[in-house]
């Protein structure tokens, strides 16, 4: 793994003059200028303005919805803007596409790799031109991007399939394809979501190595604060669709870019842990095994426990069975041989026995996993209820006025940002969503038992800005201490050790490593996700 890049601005290696004989030239610098964008009523963008310097590194910052992604999506021209420029160098330039931004040397880094899992490492670089010769001469490929490589400060073998790439490794590689496409100001959108620490420092490392020498200029959407302080040279905030601050990285702390983010009020506190021992099992997997989509062999006898009162995660590199362990659980995918019991009962995940087992679930993805996006947040948020009182109508008809009044209520209390209920589930930012999903499992509705058993999250904060990454996991330990049985399922490490009572490691499809949180060892746990347990 390569060296952690100091955390100082002034302790990293002086970059190189333009001038010095040998240097590359620095990439142009990139400049937002007065960029406002609305879509009908929502004014999402607002007189914003940024500058990339040449060779620099800069983190852009904000909450769910402040506009990060849509300013991003300007300068890429997936979206006109409705006013203002863009500038590469000293040209004001109208870009109406990516593959237009592309052609000026700016590339997009996505949060979810775009790779075709199913080529080689080759392939995907060679097939991500934006034209190609009717006849591929592989051979000739394979050299250039061979003597491509021997230019990059990593290398990654042009043969190998990018399925059995590690999560670090597909990371290097949609850099790699950018760099190969020739792109020289580089955008990142949360590029460490699936990432372990270790493989986000040798990632981010290698990027701030190449500003350094000016090979690249990289403008990096982020949440995590950590890796802003370790690697940005510059910081811009946004709140609201507007410029809330902005400052050189070694002259911000913390503490100031969330007040910028979310203004003067603190973020929610989480809920004090209650030291209460946990009570009987609530969930028992037993050798639970499943294949995944193409057939392969994705759980292997996994067996493990959660008891009533007690957040049990699981830890594990991407890609490792906790996304099949988790559609076993919610009924998404059938298992092979094993079984999953609650209150020492079969359990199948059918609607009946969720709601006699009081069972639910905080899928990854929950526009994709959870909801109906053309349906509204009223609808979605009263899926698990709209078929019992008093949401019923004459036994068989549904009462959309006791729906609406129970989604109003807990979107107020669980802080859903939207026009109204009425609106569109998927035309709310990533933490509204969640925030929406969150509310019908948890809150469920008036006149409906809230008592939960037995919550299985996976992921719940994915991609979310740390002011809804708080008040998830404040109504997530709120529920365990409360009783619920938890199992946590999440890439996110830092996660499993603020939230979990024990810890359990799965890599290739099986069970690890299991330690309590209060005597976890990370290096051993680093080891055990990385296959050497």
């Amino acid at each position: 793994m390569a060296p952690r890049v100091p955390s100082s601005p002034a302790a990293r290696p002086a970059r190189a003059a333009a001038g010095d004989p040998g240097s590359p030239a620095p990439p142009p610098a990139l400049s937002a200028a007065g960029i406002s964008k609305r879509f009908g009523p929502l004014l999402a963008l607002d007189d914003v303005s940024l500058r990339v310097a040449p060779g620099s590194f800069h983190a852009l910052l904000g909450e769910n919805g402040a506009g990060k992604s849509t300013l991003v999506k300007c300068i890429m021209g997936y979206h006109p803007a409705d006013a203002g420029e863009v500038r590469v160098g000293d040209a004001a330039l109208s870009i109406r596409s990516p593959r237009e931004a592309q052609s000026l040397g700016i590339g997009m880094v996505y949060q979810h790799f775009t790779l075709v899992m199913n080529m080689t490492v080759a392939e995907n670089l060679v097939l991500a031109r934006p034209s190609l010769p009717l006849v591929i001469d592989w051979r000739a490929e394979r050299d250039a991007i061979r003597a491509f490589m021997a230019r990059m400060p990593f290398q990654i073998d042009p043969d190998r399939p990018a399925r059995s790439l590690a999560a670090g490794e597909k990371q290097k590689l949609e850099i790699l394809k950018q760099l190969y496409l020739g792109s020289r100001i580089i955008l990142l959108d949360e590029p460490t979501s699936v990432l372990t620490p270790a493989e986000a420092d040798e990632v981010l490392g290698m990027l701030r190595r190449m500003a350094d020498e000016r090979r690249i200029s990289v403008l990096m959407i982020s949440h995590k604060f950590r890796e802003v302080m370790a690697f940005a040279d510059e910081v811009t905030v946004l709140r609201r669709g507007r410029v809330a601050g902005r400052g050189e990285a070694r002259d911000l702390t913390p503490a100031a870019m969330a007040e910028m983010m979310v203004g003067p009020q603190p973020a929610r506190v989480p809920a004090a842990r209650s030291d209460a021992p946990a009570g009987a099992p609530v969930l028992r997997v037993e050798a639970l095994a499943a294949r995944d989509d193409r057939g392969r062999p994705a759980l292997d006898g996994v067996t493990l426990t959660v008891h009533r009162g007690e957040i049990v995660g699981i830890a594990g590199v991407s890609g490792n069975g906790q996304e099949e362990l988790v559609e076993v659980l919610a009924g998404q995918r059938a298992a092979r041989s094993g079984r999953v019991l609650v209150h020492d009962a079969p359990y199948a995940a059918g609607r009946e026995q969720t709601r006699e087992h009081r069972v639910r679930c905080l899928p990854e993805e929950p526009l994709r996993n959870a909801c109906v996006p053309a349906m509204t947040v009223a609808e979605n948020i009263g899926f698990r209820v709209f078929d019992a009182p008093p949401f019923t109508r004459l036994r068989w008809g549904v009462s959309r006025a006791a729906l609406r009044r129970s989604a109003e209520r807990l979107a107020s209390e669980y802080a859903v940002k939207a026009p109204s209920v009425d609106a569109k589930i998927g035309e709310l930012s990533g933490g509204n969503v969640q925030r929406a999903v969150l509310a019908r499992e948890l809150g469920l509705g008036v006149g409906v038992d809230e008592r939960i058993e037995l919550l299985i999250a996976a992921n719940p904060c994915f991609g979310l800005d740390f002011a809804a990454v708080a008040e998830i996991r404040a109504r997530i330990l709120e529920a365990r201490n409360r009783g619920t049985a938890v199992l946590l399922v999440s890439a996110d490490l830092d996660e499993i050790f603020a939230m979990a009572d024990r810890v359990l490691v799965m890599s290739e499809g099986r069970v690890v490593h299991e330690s309590p949180i209060a005597s976890a060892d990370v290096a051993e746990i680093g080891r055990a996700m990385a296959g050497h347990a």
